[in-house]
């Protein structure tokens, strides 16, 4: 969720588990108000708050650790997701998420969980040999600190690669959880606009693959063939480890909470 989509939680929030982990994210047109008054809703209306921290948004330390200390005071430290952020050029002193990792603040305010990116597609503007050194940089580092990690992941249309990179993860020794992520029920349009926009495969045989047809851009799409094959997928590859699921609301957090309510009454 955004800073804005406050409303939006009110109206899911009975849809939604008690305690489920909700990410409340760090945009440009949003103030530090708007990003503590959202992870203090979370956490007040029984849910789990991972506030976003978007390293190359940071003007500096003291803007950081004021951050951070908002945070603490309403109770949404124990869990962030440290993220390097889309300017071009650092506004600050922290050129990546690992930069911020590294200063040893995350502790000092509380933080027992950090959640890093992961991208199963890769990354339209880094080459995937520097994205593997510093998924690697990033879990030495928190292990080192004591802090437990969870990789979060971009969200994706196709299962082969998702696979194949869960394999290369745990190829490397990381242990970690791993959440992958993809899109709840949106319209058609908006999820290729995103896909585009992240550098996310969305070819014809891929979407075809997911779920949803390119001829008929004005419909929307589910998650239920993607979340199916790669449930089977990882039943089948017990090496796999802990892996798990991330949703992002493109279409709103309640569509997404009454659509993974149904699937998991339709599985059962």
């Amino acid at each position: 969720m955004t800073g804005k989509d406050v409303p939006g939680l009110e109206e899911a929030r009975a849809a939604i588990p008690a305690g489920t982990k909700i990410n409340v994210t760090f945009l440009g047109n949003e103030d530090l108000d708007m990003r503590v008054a959202a992870a203090k809703a979370v956490k007040d209306m029984g849910f789990t708050p991972v506030p976003h921290i978007s390293a190359r948004r940071l003007a500096s330390q003291d803007q950081l650790e004021e951050f951070l200390g908002r945070l603490q005071e309403v109770g949404a430290t124990e869990h962030v997701f440290s993220v390097g952020g889309d300017p071009a050029e650092p506004e600050g002193p922290y050129p990546d998420s690992l930069s911020v990792i590294q200063t040893g603040l995350l502790q000092k305010y509380g933080v027992r969980e950090v959640s890093i990116a992961g991208y199963p597609e890769g990354h339209p503007d880094i080459k995937n040999d520097v994205l593997w050194r510093h998924l690697e940089d990033k879990s030495a580092s928190l292990t080192e600190q004591g802090l437990d990690a969870v990789i979060l992941t971009q969200f994706a249309f196709d299962t082969d690669p998702v696979m194949n990179w869960i394999a290369g993860v745990r190829d490397r020794g990381i242990t970690s959880q791993i959440r992958i992520g993809t899109p709840g029920p949106a319209g058609i349009k908006r999820l290729l606009g995103f896909a585009r926009r992240f550098g996310i495969g969305a070819n014809a045989m891929i979407v075809k693959k997911y779920g949803f047809s390119l001829t008929n851009l004005m419909g929307t799409a589910g998650p239920d063939r993607f979340v199916s094959d790669l449930s089977a997928l990882l039943a089948a590859e017990p090496l796999s480890g802990d892996v798990r699921l991330h949703f992002y609301t493109f279409g709103g957090l309640l569509a997404t909470a009454q659509w993974a309510r149904e699937y998991v009454a339709a599985q059962s």
